[in-house]
């Protein structure tokens, strides 16, 4: 996958759900790998369109960033 495609399919996720679980990501995107899911949210943390948080040791949580105009 491209990595607008990547960024589709991670960014699809999360809007849907208004918010989830890194894992149901990585469940619900099955052409991409872990680490590729792990690299887009990473990427899209530090751009400032999701915000990912730690919620326990090793589960993180993904929310879109709401921009106001």
């Amino acid at each position: 996958m491209t990595q607008t495609a990547t960024t589709q399919a991670v960014m699809n996720v999360v809007l849907r759900s208004q918010g989830c679980d890194l894992e149901e990501i990585v469940h619900d995107c099955p052409g991409l790998t872990w680490n590729q899911v792990f690299l887009e949210v990473d990427r899209l943390s530090r751009e400032g369109d999701v915000i990912l948080k730690l919620q326990q040791a090793g589960h993180y949580s993904v929310k879109p960033r709401m921009r106001h105009s």
